[in-house]
């Protein structure tokens, strides 16, 4: 049998070897060590056999694939260690996720957090003993047989909704149900962290039990892991929860699971990106609009979002009529062109809209900012000739790019994401529209991946990934080309030999949902946001009371310049006012004491920097305006 390296050496092998024997017979050699194998786009594990000629390629921790066998693996070392400590436990399941694993285990009691000690001393004891991995194929009786043996209920849920050919892996004692692929053995596992304990309904069902949520993570080295657990204890310092609490930005409520309050200096913050949004859509030619919350459930089938997103819609009746409250702002904006009769001079049309969207989103995944039910989406819908595709989307690119890099988020990539398996539209509107973004992207000549199967059901899309501070990928921008949705609403534009015809739609988001991009504002900047961006620029400390007359007449002139003060007139020392503002992030302290009352000045002190001297309140106030103006932080 032939197997074809990276390289492409080709070498024989017999059949049935695994690509453990390969790397051993050709002494492959690399910096890091290998963790599994990919035969074309399948991923196998290293103990896997290869029965066929195959080009293959050895994946380590740095790749996606190689990264998510290795922590697969280490959430089934937790689920064998906890099924040792608590023999009544019910494994759930335990997916990898970008750089984190988890397990949801049903208990008879919750764990507490210094358990998670213990059972992490367990995993050390079952690594050290090496035990072999194996993949075993099943029978579907057969696997609910073994199943029910051992008491593993929810194991045997999943086994019911299976149809395929079931397969377990099995370490030691341990058996799980799984797709795997996994490593060879436990000893390739040494150096992992338990992180945090959460609840987490049975499949994210709120009518079912609630489950442990165990999470942790794995590195093939300490010194990642070292460097792992640093950024997790930053993430909890900048997490926006706790940082919208202190700060005073926004609150969740029981009585609107999911939705976001918005407190006084949360709005400052929200209206601040909306005005930034506002004035560069205004300067790019976008025409603003607003659409209905609420719209018939007829225009929703028409536009195929009933077939499609049924699931995550809300919807009521009002006299005998039934209705769905938006999802997307999409069939809003064809009802808008469809009111007049545009001619191929009045396109490209760009409608832009800040529309606030409701989407059903399951309990256990709602997560402060970042996944809620109810968001405001900075749509735009684009309607213009086919020639104008490419330099529509081109431009596009450029203005999400130039939009993050505003907001500090320089690193990305991008992906072009193909036909779902779920769609509307011929196979003839897809390739036109996939090959038309794929031009576009090599046109703005910036590199992107295919991601096959992810795109929305009306068509392809590029998705922007942003990574922050922290190294986390977070998905935002997003451009879709849609050839569906002009043909379900019959939307026309009249050409140059006075004939109707069809528009393209594009579809795109800067932010995709405000609320998100606000909470990675917030740990992006841990609160600590650019002078043009904080809720409170300035505030105002008396040193006395008898300043307090100034103080506040210092604060009436700021305001009326257009910044925003605040004045501490607390019976406090002017340290504690000063040790106040820096923790609530207030970038500039303006101290007013008897001498800057009496000269109609101001000890200036920016946050993290001290004392910057003493001015007068003008030039104070033509300095901050400056910073406004040009949207920045403060030198």
């Amino acid at each position: 049998m032939q197997i074809t390296l990276k390289d492409g050496k080709i070498i024989e092998v017999e059949r049935g070897s695994f690509p453990l024997d390969v790397i051993k017979q050709e002494k492959i050699s690399t910096d890091k060590r290998f963790i599994a194998a990919k035969i074309g786009d399948t991923v196998i594990g290293l103990n896997d056999p290869i029965v066929k000629d195959a080009s293959v390629e050895f994946l380590t921790y740095d790749d996606p694939a190689g990264r998510e066998v290795f922590l697969h693996s280490s959430a089934h070392l937790m689920a064998q260690a906890v099924k040792e400590l608590y023999p009544d436990a019910q494994l759930g399941i335990g997916p990898a996720l970008e750089d984190t694993f988890y397990y949801d285990i049903k208990l008879p009691e919750f764990l507490k957090p210094e358990e998670l000690q213990r059972i992490e001393k367990r995993m050390k004891k079952l690594a050290q003993r090496g035990l072999t991995i194996e993949r075993k194929e099943l029978g579907r009786e057969e696997a609910m047989e073994l199943f029910k043996a051992k008491g593993e209920h929810l194991k045997v849920e999943l086994l019911e909704e299976m149809e395929e050919d079931i397969s377990i892996y099995q370490q030691g004692d341990f058996v799980d149900l799984c797709r795997g692929p996994h490593l060879p053995n436990t000893s390739w596992m040494k150096h992992f962290k338990l992180l945090s304990l959460a609840g987490a309904y049975w499949r994210g069902d709120e009518s079912q039990p609630m489950l442990q949520r165990i999470y942790g993570t794995s590195y093939p080295t300490a010194e990642e892991l070292e460097e792992h657990i640093k950024r997790y204890e930053e993430a909890k310092k900048r997490d926006h929860r706790r940082i919208g609490k202190a700060l005073d930005l926004f609150s969740f409520h029981p009585e609107a699971p999911g939705t976001p309050f918005w407190h006084p200096k949360g709005l400052v913050l929200y209206e601040e990106v909306v005005k930034y949004w506002t004035e560069v859509h205004n300067a790019k030619g976008y025409k603003l609009v607003r659409t209905p919350v609420v719209l018939s459930d007829t225009l929703w089938r028409k536009s195929g979002h009933y077939e499609h997103y049924y699931e995550n819609m809300y919807f009521t009746s009002v006299e005998d009529r039934d209705y769905a409250i938006k999802p997307m702002n999409c069939p809003g904006g064809l009802l808008i062109y469809k009111t007049k009769q545009y001619s191929y001079r009045d396109l490209p049309l760009r409608m832009g809209e800040l529309g606030l969207v409701h989407r059903y989103e399951k309990s256990g995944e709602l997560h402060g900012l970042v996944r809620v039910r109810a968001f405001s989406i900075d749509d735009a819908h684009i309607f213009c000739l086919p020639e104008q595709i490419e330099d529509e989307v081109v431009g596009v690119i450029n203005l999400i790019l130039d939009f993050y890099r505003a907001f500090g988020f320089e690193d990305y990539h991008i992906e072009l994401s193909t036909k779902p398996e779920k769609s509307i539209g011929t196979a003839e509107s897809w390739e036109r529209a996939e090959a038309a973004l794929g031009n576009a992207l090599k046109t703005a000549d910036i590199p992107y991946v295919i991601n096959p199967g992810d795109g929305a059901f009306y068509g392809p899309k590029i998705d922007f990934h942003f990574r922050d501070c922290l190294n986390r990928s977070w998905q935002c921008g997003t451009i879709q080309l849609d050839f569906s949705m002009p043909e379900r609403f019959d939307l026309e534009y009249v050409d140059a030999n006075g004939v109707k015809q069809r528009p393209a739609m594009i579809h795109r988001a800067v932010l995709g949902s405000l609320e998100r991009f606000i909470g990675l504002l917030i740990e992006q900047y841990a609160g600590d946001f650019p002078f043009w961006l904080a809720p409170v620029q300035a505030r105002v400390l008396p040193i006395t009371d008898q300043q307090n007359e100034y103080a506040l007449d210092v604060k009436q002139q700021l305001e009326d310049a257009g910044i925003r003060a605040e004045v501490d007139l607390r019976n406090e020392k002017v340290g504690r006012k000063i040790r106040d503002s820096e923790i609530e992030k207030v970038p500039i302290m303006l101290i007013a004491g008897k001498r800057e009352a009496e000269e109609g000045t101001v000890s200036l002190r920016q946050r993290g920097k001290g004392d910057q001297g003493s001015s007068s309140l003008a030039e104070v106030v033509s300095y901050l305006q400056n910073s406004i103006e040009k949207r920045q932080g403060l030198t």
